[in-house]
């Protein structure tokens, strides 16, 4: 049995040593200033480690952390009861220089402090992690290196993912790119503060990567205090190529290529200009995907997530999370669950998404070959759908009662405030346990949240092929072509054995093939918070209104209206595609440049 999670605690107490690295107003704030403070701190191997550590505690540690809720509820995948959460503002178009509700701009720039500081003290001979043998304090200090340019890295991307844009002009940039820990002094001077390109950006973080896959074990286990089973949560090098992989798709994609390879013509609407460069990059990101995939550890064969992967977990971590946290609570059920089990249903799976998962044939619903019967929607449908989604008639839990979402039924919003006004409840993520059922239980459950999975990687691949070789080219003798990637994945995944439909998609090339990889990505990776971002990098059309069911019965017959209108998605201008930087920032920093239409 391995260990159940490395605990990461912030050992280093800022206020002991006089630090403040970053604060609301700004960037940064002063370097340390007492000396005796640095000097113990560096000498005491814990709290040296504890200043890395505030890195790794600052990293999301549950799926809902949008105010509560999944960032799905700004997509077409889902919506919320929750009015005041900050992803429902997002999702209404509350976004602005001075109003990003799921901006984390300072927080980035924290942790990149912290990681920088570790990176020019923390490694030195004045501080041992093993004071009797050198040959172990040498393997500490590996480790640690590869740890923070991991770290490095993963903040950077959050600041890429969030930041990265275009600008007028044309020219994509990134962020304010430190690789050093910024003193006062260098803070003060505002004329210095600008953007790095986004492409120096992207090399950045791809070379904090290298080294952290250099020297990362590719997994931990054993009983040794350096690489065994007791460091299971840190980074390895699987998890720093799996960004790397992250980071090449999204360098890779049109709305982070400049105009003189891909313009936006409008929502929805861009043109490629440069057909040889934009397919160079994808070609990168599919060599990058496909190196992960050869890599020790990584394994090649692709592994169908199950209910009991993220709630309700045993012990050992399933091979299929590269890395995760762990959670053991019911604070997740107790935002998420119907009101009749004293949840508040705050993030509910939408109709659009419902739609999209096809028959078990693997025809779309909407096809006529797919058998769909409008009066028993819910039966036959990719094995996702029953992993995801929780519709009417449908037993909650392992012995819970069928949902009712009729007009008065116990699970509609005439029964309860907190009914979903979707007609579906979220499943994935949430515990099965019947003891989570009974409202006078104290029962807690323990969850996994993966913060990197193997199915990405695959599905960076998939995309990436096709890309720059189509549905089964492969002329640079990788493992898969797309066409393999997204059959695998289909059958493994979603129980879809039929390959009828695919065989179609395949022969019609590369841009309907595209739209069955980005629909895959979509159910793979549902409320896995990948799909805001997954949208916009691929200039889709961010304004689709959101759908749901509405039931009603006639004569012992259950009629199910799928297109009841919600709400819209108020995203109704190119510069939705990219975040405002935040206006503090850039009215004391001047050559600091928005993006597109945030100037």
């Amino acid at each position: 049995m391995e260990h159940k999670y490395m605990k990461i605690a912030k050992i280093f107490s800022v206020a002991a040593v006089s630090v403040s690295l970053v604060s609301c107003e700004g960037m940064w704030k002063e370097k340390p200033t007492n000396d005796w403070d640095q000097k113990y701190i560096w000498s005491v191997a814990e709290m040296a480690q504890g200043v890395l550590y505030n890195a790794y505690e600052a990293m999301p540690a549950v799926p809902d952390s949008y105010g509560s809720n999944f960032l799905d509820v700004a997509t077409d995948n889902a919506l919320t009861n929750n009015y005041n959460s900050t992803a429902y503002n997002l999702a209404m178009g509350k976004l602005s220089t001075t109003n990003n509700p799921i901006a984390d701009w300072a927080d980035c720039y924290k942790s990149l402090q912290y990681v920088n500081l570790f990176l020019e003290n923390g490694l030195t001979e004045n501080t041992l992690y093993d004071r009797v043998d050198p040959v172990q304090d040498e393997a500490y200090k590996k480790r640690l290196y590869g740890e923070a340019h991991f770290l490095r890295a993963y903040w950077g991307f959050r600041l890429l993912q969030q930041y990265g844009g275009k600008v007028a002009g044309g020219s994509v940039l990134g962020y304010p790119k430190y690789i050093y820990f910024v003193t006062e002094d260098e803070a003060a001077d505002l004329d210095a503060i600008e953007r790095a390109t986004y492409e120096d950006c992207v090399q950045q973080i791809m070379s904090d990567c290298d080294v952290a896959i250099e020297n990362l074990p590719s997994s931990y286990s054993g009983s040794d205090p350096v690489l065994g089973d007791v460091n299971i949560g840190r980074a390895t090098a699987l998890v720093a190529a799996a960004l790397k992989s992250r980071v090449a798709l999204y360098a890779a994609s049109p709305a982070y290529r400049p105009d003189n390879v891909v313009r936006i013509n409008g929502m929805g609407d861009f043109t490629v200009a440069d057909e040889a460069a934009y397919a160079s990059k994808w070609e990168e990101a599919a060599l990058i995907a496909d190196e992960t995939i050869r890599m020790e550890g990584f394994g090649t064969e692709f592994y169908a997530l199950q209910a009991t992967d993220l709630a309700d977990v045993a012990n050992t971590t399933p091979s299929e999370f590269l890395m995760r946290s762990y959670y053991n609570n019911k604070a997740l059920e107790t935002r998420h669950f119907p009101p009749y089990y004293l949840g508040t249903a705050n993030t509910v799976p939408s109709q659009n998404l419902v739609d999209a998962f096809p028959m078990k044939n693997g025809y779309p619903v909407d096809n006529p070959a797919s058998g769909y019967d409008k009066d028993n929607p819910y039966a036959n449908r990719d094995n996702r759908f029953y992993l995801n989604v929780y519709y009417h008639g449908a037993k909650f839990g392992n012995n819970g009662e069928p949902l009712n979402v009729i007009y008065g039924g116990k699970d509609s919003p005439a029964f309860d405030q907190y009914g979903s006004r979707s007609g579906y409840y979220l499943a994935k993520f949430l515990s099965k346990n019947e003891a989570m059922l009974d409202p006078l239980a104290a029962a807690n459950v323990q969850h996994y949240y993966p913060i990197f999975r193997k199915a990405e990687v695959f599905l960076n691949y998939a995309e990436a092929a096709n890309e720059a070789w189509g549905p089964t080219g492969n002329p640079q003798g990788c493992l898969y072509s797309a066409y393999d990637i997204i059959k695998i994945i289909r059958e493994k995944s979603g129980g879809i054995t039929d390959t009828g439909y695919l065989d179609e998609v395949a022969a019609l090339g590369k841009d309907e093939f595209r739209k069955l990889i980005q629909n895959e990505r979509r159910l793979e990776l549902a409320f896995e918070n990948h799909r805001y971002f997954d949208m916009r990098r691929w200039l889709l059309d961010l304004t689709e209104p959101v759908y749901g069911v509405t039931v009603t019965e006639e004569d012992g017959q259950f009629i199910y209206d799928t297109g009841t209108y919600l709400e819209d998605r108020k995203f109704d201008g190119i510069r939705y595609y990219y975040a405002p930087l935040p206006y503090d920032e850039c009215v004391k920093s001047p050559n600091l440049v928005n993006n597109l239409g945030w100037e």
